[in-house]
């Protein structure tokens, strides 16, 4: 039977800053309309983590019974590892999709906009069948397409919007700026497994642009966002904070293009978490003050 700690380390809590920065972000740009709501906020926030540890122990499962983790670099893996059965790791993230409706239901209900529970039904699909079901779209090269319009677009937008029944451009730029670091994260990642990924068929959007393409994607990633933030500052000067960001986003985008490979990137995808959750502390408070 599986640790709680390894339970924990599958939720792969290094993930979490991704779940994070879209809700600030969304909260800075409603109150830069002075429209933010607390309650609603930390809803939305408890349901992009619900989702972000759902997709987590998904992925968990589905690569494992599929054998695609099998020969791994980064942390290990509660369905590969045999230290809990595939069946209890899908009930988790099936647990994890059940408290995230759970939230989700509540903040529709405050904010009256029940439509929005398609879009939360299309974020459990998404997160499901990245790597599960018969054709999943992460073994496609899709992943960050995925990543980009739910863990940016749908989760800054819907937390704006939640709270103020509007969006504006800095809402729809914050959007964009947080879905380019999360693919970076996504990105990283893939980058790492490129060697194990390619041999069992796992065709991700790393493999696919090959290694040296894949490394100045991610440098994109991380760099652009920086700018895009600085844009921001033609709503509220005070979105200038984010070019603090400039030397990590460089060091990080340094580091990935210079080669660094194999266990060498998990300290990268590390700091890239916590550069995404720095974005959205810092963008959210520039939009906000």
């Amino acid at each position: 039977m599986a640790t709680a700690a390894e339970w924990v380390a599958g939720a792969r809590p290094r993930t979490l800053p991704a779940a994070a920065a879209p809700v600030l972000v969304g909260t800075g740009a409603a109150a830069q309309i002075e429209a933010a709501h607390l309650g609603r906020a930390l809803l939305a926030l408890g349901v992009a983590l619900a989702l972000q540890v759902g997709v987590n122990y998904a992925n968990d499962y589905s690569d494992g019974v599929r054998g695609t983790d099998a020969d791994r670099v980064g942390p290990m893996r509660l369905t590969a590892s045999g230290a809990a059965f595939p069946k209890q790791v899908k009930a988790a993230a099936f647990a994890a999709f059940g408290v995230a409706g759970l939230l989700g239901l509540g903040l529709v209900a405050l904010s009256g906009q029940w439509w929005l529970l398609a879009i939360g039904a299309l974020c459990v699909a998404a997160a499901w069948f990245y790597t599960g079901g018969r054709r999943p779209y992460g073994y496609l090269g899709l992943g960050e397409v995925g990543v980009f319009v739910f863990f940016g677009l749908v989760a800054v937008l819907g937390t704006t919007y939640t709270q103020s029944g509007t969006l504006t451009w800095p809402a729809w730029v914050g959007a964009v700026a947080v879905g380019l670091i999360a693919c970076a994260l996504l990105m990283v990642n893939n980058l790492r497994d490129i060697p194990t990924d390619a041999l069992v068929g796992k065709r991700t959007l790393a493999v696919r642009l090959g290694e040296h393409r894949a490394r100045r994607a991610y440098a994109v990633m991380v760099v652009l966002p920086v700018l895009l933030g600085v844009l921001c500052a033609l709503a509220n000067p005070w979105a200038l904070i984010v070019m603090l960001l400039a030397l990590p986003a460089g060091v990080l985008a340094f580091t990935v293009l210079v080669g660094a490979r194999g266990i060498a990137l998990v300290p990268v995808l590390a700091g890239t978490g916590m550069y995404e959750l720095t974005f959205g502390v810092l963008l959210g408070l520039g939009l906000a003050l």
